[in-house]
């Protein structure tokens, strides 16, 4: 008998299947499309693309275990979070999703503030309405394609459009709810107030279930598309970053986690809503039922060091790059890398930021190009990291996951920037298995999350912060925050002018 997860991300749709200890015997990954840049710092991806390589990785997956349908005996969703999914009223797709990264948004934003008040919006959704949220980006398509918002029946994020092909339920979870802008995170249900006060009809917004709670079963339809059995319960899953703090065992105090994959989070659990009054860190529902969490992100993480192989280092693999790093000195030769290529959230709230590289000179090699860009990204992490201590969250050790922790070389400069041990866990499969896991407790097989996570996640390498490399890593780390407040009235001009 098997639990499949499945993880919506933004370069591939995954699929999995782990027993009912955990262990993963299958994956399988279908990748989606490029996603379109029509305009800088613009987003979009086909919703249809996800059903597509969703159904492959299912069937794909299947077909490496030599196993039918009947088999599987709950499914579990993650996936990207904010995306704008729409649908009319015969459930087609209205227009491409703006995802998790547009951020296009920044007038509707505005207008928000304005009709509603800051401080009203923090009353009701506990968190500050941002760009890469759903809200303001669901506002911009009613500004300016009116065709397409007359045309809006229903709202769904990524994950969601594909559990609608699973089940034919228009259903979310409340971690995922949470990033929408629309969502009272503190009572764990819609904030109706504040949908009210931008115009927006109730009825667009599905109905939301906690994570490990059943959401709909498959249909025929579906079960013919994907080769699973009709009838499969479907849990509600969480958005990718609770979903992965669950592969990660992130359901207690004390333990945090740091994914590396296009953006990198820093994820903390709360047993209480907990909140920074500047807004730098988002505060939503945990996938854990009557939790909550902090997280900080960076919207270039692994986007950074993808953008150099494609640009200026085509072809080459990821290992052969870190390892071209490793030969350059720490803080490379004062070269610092801004990972401001999609705007930036945490700490600075900026879709105005951009990125670039500062104090470059005659004397630096690829090798420190390289190896800055992995620098300022651990840098932009430890801002995170910082915040969420200022909160007085505690931080004993940080447990690693994503592309980024595929490298031991990324993994010590992490530990030596954050100045705290690293841990990685003998399973490295992130959202899909955190999914997956939410399906096993939602059949049953465990009574809570926090039970199963702590029966199924195990550490299994830890590094250690070493005193010189911490130590330069202090005084870089010093120096590129004062980059983002010196070049921000820059980033303006650029954006007003370029």
């Amino acid at each position: 008998m098997f639990w499949l997860g499945i993880d919506i991300g933004t370069g591939g749709s995954r699929a999995l299947l782990i027993d009912e200890k955990g262990r993963v015997h299958h994956a399988c990954t279908a990748p989606h499309e490029e996603m379109t840049m029509q305009r800088p710092l613009w987003a979009e991806q086909r919703p249809e693309n996800w059903w597509d390589a969703a159904q492959q990785a299912i069937r794909g997956v299947l077909a490496q275990a030599g196993a039918t349908g009947e088999s599987v005996r709950a499914i579990g969703l993650s996936g990207q979070m904010h995306g704008l999914t729409l649908l009319d009223e015969r459930d087609e797709v209205i227009r491409p999703a703006l995802i998790w990264c547009d951020q296009r948004s920044q007038a509707q934003v505005d207008w928000i503030n304005l009709k509603v008040g800051k401080k009203k919006v923090l009353d009701c959704i506990a968190n500050p309405v941002l760009t890469g949220f759903t809200l303001p980006k669901l506002l911009w398509v009613r500004d300016n394609e009116p065709k397409s918002f007359e045309r809006m029946r229903k709202v769904l994020l990524p994950k969601d459009y594909v559990r609608f092909r699973l089940t034919g339920e228009y259903a979310s979870d409340v971690s995922d709810a949470s990033g929408t802008a629309m969502f009272d995170v503190v009572n764990r249900r819609w904030s109706n107030e504040l949908v009210d006060a931008v115009g927006l009809n109730r009825s667009i917004l599905p109905y939301v279930y906690e994570s490990q709670d059943i959401s709909g079963r498959l249909t025929g339809a579906a079960a013919h598309a994907t080769g699973l059995q009709e009838g499969t319960p479907v849990v509600g899953g969480g958005g990718d970053q609770a979903a992965g703090a669950v592969g990660n065992g992130i359901v207690e105090s004390g333990i945090v986690s740091c994914t590396i994959g296009t953006s990198g989070v820093v994820f903390a659990h709360t047993s209480k809503p907990a909140y920074d009054p500047e807004g730098r860190v988002h505060t939503f529902c945990h996938a854990v039922r009557g939790a909550w969490h902090v997280m900080g992100v960076t919207q270039g993480a692994g986007l950074s060091l993808q953008w150099f192989r494609n640009q200026l280092a085509p072809g080459v693999p990821y290992d052969s790059l870190t390892a071209e790093a490793a030969t350059a000195a720490p803080c490379s030769q004062g070269l610092y890398w801004m990972p401001y290529l999609m705007g930036e959230r945490t700490p600075h709230l900026d879709a105005a930021a951009r990125g670039g590289w500062i104090g470059i000179t005659a004397k630096h090699t690829r090798a420190d190009l390289i190896r800055s860009v992995l620098e300022g990204v651990s840098y932009s992490q430890k801002d995170c990291l910082d915040v969420i201590e200022g909160m007085r969250v505690p931080v004993n050790s940080v447990r690693v996951s994503g592309g980024g922790a595929q490298s031991p070389f990324w993994r010590q400069m992490l530990s030596d920037v954050f100045a705290k041990p690293v841990v990685t866990l003998d399973m490295q499969e992130g959202s899909a298995y955190g999914a997956a896991i939410l399906a096993l407790v939602g059949s049953g097989v465990f009574g809570t999350v926090t039970e199963a996570c702590h029966a199924v996640v195990h550490e299994v390498k830890c590094v250690y912060p070493r005193p010189h490399e911490t130590n330069v890593y202090a005084r870089g780390h010093k120096i590129y925050t004062t980059l983002y407040p010196t070049l921000k009235p820059v980033y303006r001009l650029i954006q007003n002018g370029g």
